[in-house]
């Protein structure tokens, strides 16, 4: 009876547990789970939805933290590259770098030496362990090698850092190192040819100006005279009075030097008219030796009346009144492009300190502005070297090739360190208009204003130019730009003399003369 009532205690118990989800203290049973609510299940998955919201998010924050920092070291790693392999040079080669100092210390300055192996610059150590630079060539060099003291210029500047690091073999430099002796320098070996440079700086005589002589069909620059010159031998010792000279004696005419073009800007109006003028062959014009634009008459070069010429007598002539006919008759939009597109208002490809030059002509300008520009006065502004390099690209089928005045590095041991090679810098001019040009400069020496240039025994397309600088029509600048060995040109030159008191012919016969060596040589 007693085991009865316990049995029905039981089960009465664990009805009880089923129907309201609590365990009995009699027993050791767990009680069933009670069932959430519907209201409970959407609070679960609302706090769910949270909570992943929270985890995204602070995961989100861990991606960006991590993106951030990578993309930091990458700029900086970056930044050290571009720094070291750009800028490192350039830093190094400012004479105000204390580091230059100790380099002097530790590496004798390499040499400069023409593409012959003529040497230019060199070092020798003292006893002291000091440097002295020498210029065997004195002043015929003077403004494209440079000069190493009192700062630095030229190649001794732009090649600062490889002159002044020693690429000998480990063994030579802990040798030399044991000695007490410095490692030399690397030797720059540079496009330059000798003689043509004795050749240029003898023809330009006792007369300010420029010569830049360039091969064409690969950029190097052969020759590069700028006079007055001076000797960088004595640069310390003439230090004060060189820079007290008011003829500019430091600065590299050839590069540095702002003069109007004069005619030989009328290659760049040629062109320009070509380019607006599908039918430029049938162009023809009555010269009467003046013309007036705006409240200015122009004239031609010693009043010459011309008469009938057509675009091609224009250039050859040389006909003032038909380029300002020209450029009263051309979009001044379409005009600028075309000389933009041959480096006018650009930088330029120049291994040496340069000036760009302007071609200052706008919208709003009068004719009398644009009759001046089309002929090269006006506020045109161009360096010897600018006009060498257009004169190259019309010579190379229009191509400019990148000029370049180091053709290799090496060490003093003579082995290649670097070595430059002909490469295309930009299209100036397509080839038939480059061909069109040439045939129209061609006409110049053949009958033109540069007939004297018809002796030397080789085909030649030039143009010469006389700017005037002064209210005085009387002070000019003589101008020639040209190419020999028309079918395949060899050499490009452009010529400018300073005050060749309206002769005209000064800068052709220098050309002349640089020409005749060439092809002595």
């Amino acid at each position: 009876m007693e085991r009865g009532l316990q049995r029905e205690l039981r089960r009465e118990i664990e009805e009880e547990t089923l129907r309201t989800g609590t365990h009995s203290v009699y027993g050791d049973r767990k009680p069933a789970p009670r069932k959430p609510g519907k209201a409970e299940k959407k609070k679960e998955q609302q706090e769910e939805r949270r909570r992943a919201k929270k985890k995204k998010k602070a995961n989100r924050q861990y991606v960006f933290v991590t993106y951030f920092f990578v993309l930091l070291f990458v700029g900086m790693i970056g930044y050290f590259s571009y720094f070291n392999v750009v800028q490192g040079r350039e830093i190094i080669n400012d004479s105000r770098n204390p580091r230059m100092d100790l380099y002097e210390n530790q590496v004798l300055r390499g040499s400069i030496l023409d593409k012959d192996g003529n040497v230019l610059a060199e070092s020798v150590e003292n006893e002291d362990g000091t440097q002295t630079r020498t210029y065997p060539y004195e002043e015929l060099f003077a403004h494209v090698v440079g000069y190493s003291d009192k700062g630095k210029s030229g190649l001794e500047s732009s090649q600062n850092f490889q002159l002044q690091t020693s690429n000998v073999s480990f063994r030579t430099k802990l040798l030399n190192e044991f000695r007490g002796r410095k490692s030399a320098g690397n030797n720059i070996i540079t496009t330059l040819d000798t003689d043509l440079q004795q050749a240029a700086y003898d023809a330009l005589g006792n007369n300010r100006g420029a010569v830049v002589a360039i091969e064409p069909s690969t950029g190097k620059i052969l020759a590069m005279v700028s006079k007055p010159s001076y000797n960088p031998n004595t640069i310390v010792e003439d230090w004060e009075s060189l820079n007290a000279n008011t003829e500019g004696i430091l600065v590299n005419r050839a590069t540095q030097g702002q003069y109007a073009p004069g005619s030989t800007f009328k290659v760049v109006t040629t062109l320009a008219y070509m380019r607006q003028n599908a039918n430029y062959q049938d162009y023809t014009y009555r010269c009467t030796g003046e013309i007036t634009a705006g409240k200015n008459e122009i004239h031609c070069f010693g009043n010459d009346v011309h008469g009938t010429v057509d675009l091609a007598d224009s250039l050859a002539y040389s006909c003032n009144t038909s380029f300002s006919n020209i450029g009263l008759s051309l979009d001044i939009d379409e005009f600028r492009n075309t000389a933009e597109d041959l480096l006018f208002d650009s930088e330029l490809p120049c291994p040496l300190v340069y000036n760009e030059s302007k071609f200052n002509l706008q919208d709003d300008d009068g004719d009398a502005a644009i009759a001046m520009t089309a002929f090269g006065q006006g506020k045109l502004q161009v360096s010897p070297y600018h006009m060498a390099l257009i004169t190259s690209a019309i010579a190379n089928n229009g191509i400019l090739m990148q000029p370049y005045l180091v053709d290799q590095i090496t060490s003093a041991e003579g082995e290649t360190v670097e070595k430059y090679v002909p490469e295309s810098y930009k299209e100036l001019m397509t080839s038939e208009e480059a061909a069109q040009l040439t045939e129209y400069m061609q006409g110049v020496v053949e009958y033109g204003t540069a007939r004297s240039l018809n002796s030397l025994g080789v085909s030649i397309a030039g143009k010469t130019g006389t700017s005037e600088y002064s209210d005085d029509k009387q002070k000019t600048h003589s101008w020639f730009i040209g190419f020999s060995n028309v079918d395949n040109p060899d050499l490009a030159l452009a010529v400018v003399i300073e005050n060749s008191d309206s002769t005209g012919d000064v800068a052709t016969d220098v050309a002349g003369d640089v020409f005749e060596a060439f092809y002595a040589e």
